[in-house]
């Protein structure tokens, strides 16, 4: 689902609107064609479950979309806010030369992604190999212009 709802919808037949939201019909539809048929329930179950709050139902019910990390060009409407003092990203220890030297990237994601918390920061990163976190002066780049965005699901853009 993750794939399909952030990075590649038409592999599934699906198209997202402006904001990401594809019709939680479709999407159903969609999977049963694949060969993966799921139902109205187990996808309620999915959203409701994951742990990593990915997904959102809209107000309705009727729309589905992933809460961020699109690889593809969409707007999730998200205003900008003011962060935390500090802020954590999780990421794999061979990163780390690269980071130092060119800063955090957001490579072919619409934004950076950070944790408001070591522990999820390390459970982020411990899914990439040896893990490393580094602290990111989130207030400090606020001030200097930056813009941050809270996601849905907490995770901080």
């Amino acid at each position: 689902m993750s794939y399909v709802l952030r990075h590649n919808p038409d592999a599934f037949g699906l198209s997202l609107d402006a904001q990401g939201w594809c019709k939680v019909s479709d999407l159903l539809a969609a999977f049963k064609e694949k060969g993966t048929p799921i139902t109205r329930e187990y996808l309620e179950e999915v959203v409701d479950t994951n742990d990593k709050k990915r997904f959102a139902f809209s107000e309705d019910g009727k729309m589905i979309r992933a809460s961020q990390g699109h690889s593809i060009r969409i707007d999730l409407g998200y205003t900008p806010e003011v962060p935390p003092e500090i802020l954590y990203h999780g990421t794999a220890k061979r990163n780390l030369d690269s980071i130092f030297k060119e800063g955090l990237q957001k490579r072919n994601r619409h934004h950076v992604h950070l944790s408001p918390d070591l522990d999820t920061a390390i459970k982020v990163g411990q899914r990439h190999g040896k893990v490393v976190v580094p602290k990111v002066k989130a207030k400090e780049m606020h001030v200097l212009g930056f813009e941050f965005y809270r996601s849905q699901n907490g995770v901080w853009l």
